[in-house]
């Protein structure tokens, strides 16, 4: 999956003792209801976004992660995140590769609820 839009927010890496590291990115849609997505990159993947600049047009290739966790008081809970793992700068495309945007974008918001009944989680 990919997202293309322009960079709103890029957070400092975050490292932890345990050696993990990750850096997020905010990206602002262009599309009629625009969205800021938080999308982040984890490990070696954070150096993808060094040459990353506010206001660059960029496409992020990514997937979505699904956890669960129990709380304390015994109650499962459920997070998603976002992970990055490609970028492109999206300034230089061609008007071809909008159309394809364009294209992904209008089939996607054809889906309903009942497309994804099979999903494992």
């Amino acid at each position: 999956m990919e997202i293309i839009g322009i960079v709103k927010k890029l957070f400092d890496i975050q490292k932890f003792n345990s050696g993990f590291q990750k850096r997020e990115i905010v990206i602002t849609t262009e599309e009629a209801y625009p969205q800021n997505i938080l999308v982040e990159f984890i490990q070696e993947k954070v150096d993808l976004l060094e040459n990353v600049k506010l206001k660059d047009k960029i496409k992020i290739f990514i997937n979505i992660r699904g956890r669960e966790w129990t709380n304390p008081e015994g109650i499962i809970k459920y997070f998603n995140s976002i992970q990055g793992w490609k970028i492109e700068n999206h300034s230089n495309y061609t008007g071809t590769s909008n159309k394809t945007s364009t294209t992904s974008t209008s089939s996607s918001s054809s889906l309903s609820s009942d497309d994804f009944d099979d999903l494992p989680f």
